[in-house]
């Protein structure tokens, strides 16, 4: 199936609603990424997003008990 302005407008309204961040691993490491992610029913994107909200949350919660501010 050829990408027609049907395609390219739906793919734009898509990316819209998200910012792009693109990270950098040791090769290999996206195996590795990936695999774990799996084994947790989750793609590599759901478990990075997770990750990154999960240690938010909990430097959030140090942070406050510590009485520490940045």
């Amino acid at each position: 199936m050829a990408y027609d302005e049907v395609s390219k407008r739906a793919t734009d309204k898509y990316r819209k609603k998200y910012d792009l961040i693109q990270i950098r691993t040791p090769l290999g490491e996206r195996d590795k990424i990936a695999e774990h992610a799996a084994s947790h029913g989750e793609s590599i994107n759901a478990f990075i997003n997770r990750a990154i909200k999960e240690t938010m949350d909990r430097d959030n919660t140090v942070d406050i008990n510590n009485n520490e501010s940045f």
